[in-house]
């Protein structure tokens, strides 16, 4: 090198370490001027620009400066770092290999790998450079701090918290380790305690936004709202662009069902982040349930579009009221599953069960409890074949210490709560227990707990009664349908093996109709005219639906359409858009929240119940028949779409099911201005309701149960799950 150049570089070198940097760069821009390819000049001017932050001229100089020399470990690990910094993750890598591969015994460059490679999802790879780091720097606290969250990742979470504890008694101070302690708690499920770790954090550190934000979370859990807003209002003022922390207080809120305050706070969150996960259907199906219509169809095309181009804007119970698209469910269920509840074989493999006298049957859900499946499924449980089966219960919900939680404790040969457990603590649980056949009563529901499944908790599982459709994981073995709902030809828009019984749906016979006398003008009704009903939740009403119900009410004089409206916005929409649509908003009566057996005494006021479409009535439908209300559906495509129908063709009225929404409309019509053939097919519904499949609940359970024995049956022979069908 030229000597007046040789003492420029020390002159520049001596300025960037004495921090000098203005004076470095000067005279390093006169060496490069003079000599372009100055491996040290490029050096030193890369290096000038990561302590500037100014990462892209950082990687500029040290691209060129590799390019001339590759061997220099610290010059490669600064470009890797500036790349990753950049936001060009995978570009860095190579960099970052090299870095390693040049300088092995460097625990920085092993962190600062695992870090990039911990941010591409990629993380047993980056455990295992966090595992260099820490062989040779035990004590490495950001190590292990990162180690831990790469396996809280991979929900290995006792190992995380072991990691989370070591750094914790190193850097006691230090309020990151104490949050990510307490997210870690959060996923299994101690929500106490993850408080206390998020309370820490806050002491050490109170400007902490995403630590308020967590906290906030806990609270929602242990169903402490107000403290929950609380903590999420104080994020957000510290934070206002927190998009996450506007999302997080939307939950909240929608617990609350302040539903007004929910689409502000989604709204905001996608102002500030029109990517964030899952927000835009959650704001949709928000929208839905006080029936805002506004931009529904452009909305749904964006959604639509999203979703089959692999989004993760859509979560799966949503998805079932936009469409009766059995595609776009399916894509939806795989998406969401594949992001939240991968397949996880931390228990490793289930070792094959030796048979025994009697299958083992688990059934898992958040509901036992007030709410349509327990309403539904009570008599199952109880009529269960004992010397059969053996069936446990695993509960994760609340319990409602009411006389229906009793019926179901007592029904079950082992009743479990298991609602402070993770969801490896009850697959583990299971596997204990050999439970044979684990059945899912909740799916995608609100009540999910997938993960359960995930971890295989059974070596055979199955889906049933709370979420219709798909769960979109091959380590769900099968599905139970029927040939209405799952008719041939569309097994392949669902993951799981598909089980047809003669009919789908469990019913309690011991549902009780309050014997109090109720009258028309008692619910606020008038004494005369046809009153067609619909108790379904307003997110099951489209603008298409609500469409027919006009044209039904303005063809038949003097009708009334009884409603139950979820909340003030809802009933406010549904006036609104009566009006819009010209009818007189008196003749829509909204019916407040009454005790079950005066719910389904309500029924009896009522002439005609007209379904929703594309999410049919379940429970509900099945209240109306049971009470003696004939229901009037629209069968559409999706397994959503033909519960109805196949409620009416168990109890073998499917004269009451249409395939389009000009038949719906014109057999609503027909009967509400024909009395006799509406009371014909009242008549034909009281003499079919204790003589057809619909009610007859020791025939469904026996059919359900030869289900069981041939599933089982496959398992000990060897054989792979494959679709069954109960004739």
């Amino acid at each position: 090198m030229n000597p007046q150049l040789q003492i420029m570089l020390s002159q520049a070198i001596q300025a960037f370490e004495t921090g000098n940097f203005e004076r470095a760069e000067s005279i390093i821009k006169k060496i490069l001027k003079v000599d372009p390819k100055n491996y040290s000049a490029l050096s030193i001017f890369g290096l000038i620009r990561v302590t500037q932050a100014n990462y892209k001229e950082a990687s500029d100089y040290l691209k060129k400066a590799t390019s001339i020399q590759p061997n220099d470990a610290a010059i490669q690990y600064n470009l890797a770092k500036s790349l990753h910094d950049l936001g060009n993750l995978w570009d860095s890598i190579p960099h970052h290999k090299k870095a390693v591969e040049l300088a092995p015994k460097n625990p920085r460059a092993w962190l600062s790998y695992g870090k990039t490679l911990l941010d591409l999802s990629q993380y047993l790879q980056a455990l295992d450079c966090f595992d260099e780091a820490l062989k040779l720097t035990p004590d490495y606290v950001e190590a292990l701090i990162n180690k831990g969250i790469a396996l809280h990742q991979i929900q290995r979470y006792a190992e995380a918290i072991t990691h989370f504890d070591i750094a914790i008694s190193l850097k006691p101070d230090f309020a990151e380790i104490w949050s990510n302690k307490g997210n870690t708690l959060y996923e299994i499920k101690q929500y106490d305690e993850a408080i206390e770790h998020f309370t820490n954090a806050l002491s050490l550190k109170p400007d902490f936004a995403e630590g308020w934000s967590n906290k906030g979370n806990a609270l929602y859990e242990t169903k402490r709202y107000d403290e929950a807003i609380t903590n999420h209002d104080k994020a957000l003022s510290l934070k206002p662009n927190y998009a996450e922390g506007w999302y997080n207080k939307g939950v909240t809120l929608n617990a609350l069902k302040r539903y007004d305050e929910v689409i502000s706070c989604f709204d905001k969150a996608l102002t500030l982040k029109n990517d964030i996960e899952w927000v835009f259907g959650d704001l949709l199906h928000t929208k839905m349930k006080i029936c805002d219509w506004s931009h529904f169809n452009d909305d749904f095309d964006e959604l639509s579009n999203s979703v089959m181009t692999n989004k993760r804007v859509l979560r799966p119970f949503p998805a079932l009221g936009f469409t009766d698209n059995t595609l776009f469910h399916k894509k939806a269920a795989e998406i969401y599953t594949l992001s939240k509840y991968p397949h996880n074989d931390i228990l490793g493999l289930n070792h094959k069960y030796s048979q025994k006298e009697k299958i083992r049957v688990g059934y898992f859900s958040g509901d036992f409890r007030e709410h349509p499946v327990a309403f539904l499924t009570a008599e199952l449980f109880e009529l269960h074949d004992k010397n059969r089966f053996e069936i446990v219960a695993f509960s994760f919900g609340v319990d409602s210490q009411t006389l229906l939680r009793s019926r179901l404790e007592q029904a079950f040969d082992l009743f479990i709560d298991v609602k402070t457990k993770s969801d490896q603590q009850i697959a583990q649980l299971s596997r204990h227990l050999e439970i044979d056949i684990a059945v899912d009563l909740g799916g995608h529901t609100d009540s999910a707990r997938v993960g359960i499944f995930a971890c295989r908790a059974a070596p055979i599982q199955l889906s049933y009664i709370g979420y219709l459709g798909t769960i979109g994981a091959e380590y769900y073995d099968y599905l139970v349908a029927d040939k209405t709902i799952i008719p041939s030809g569309f097994d392949h828009f669902y993951a799981e093996k598909i089980v047809r019984l003669p009919n789908y749906q469990a019913n309690d016979r011991k549902r009780a109709i309050s014997d109090k006398k109720f009258t028309r003008t008692g619910f606020g009704l008038p004494s005369a005219g046809i009153i067609f009903c619909c108790f379904n939740n307003n997110y099951k009403f489209l603008p298409a639906t609500f469409d027919s119900w006009m044209h039904i009410l303005k063809a038949v004089d003097g009708s009334i359409l009884f409603l139950y409206a979820d909340s003030k916005w809802s009933k406010a929409n549904l006036i609104k858009e009566a009006r819009v649509r010209g009818v007189d908003c008196s003749r829509l009566v909204f019916g407040e929240h009454i005790s079950y057996s005066e719910y389904l005494t309500r029924y009896q006021v009522c002439d005609l119940f007209l379904d929703t479409f594309p999410y049919n009535a379940g429970t509900t439908a099945s209240d109306a028949l049971w009470t003696g209300l004939p229901v009037l559906t629209l069968m559409g495509q999706s397994f959503a779409s033909r519960v109805a129908a196949s409620l009416l063709n168990a109890i073998d009225l499917p004269e009451l099911i249409t395939t389009n929404q000009e038949q719906y409309e014109a057999l609503a019509i027909e009967l509400a201005t024909n009395p006799q053939k509406l009371a014909k097919i009242k008549l034909k519904l009281a003499n079919n309701r204790l003589t057809t499949p619909l009610f007859d609940t020791p025939l469904f359970t026996k059919n359900l149960e030869a289900a069981y024995i041939q599933m089982y049956d496959r398992y000990q022979a060897g054989l792979e799950p494959d679709h069954i069908s109960i004739i």
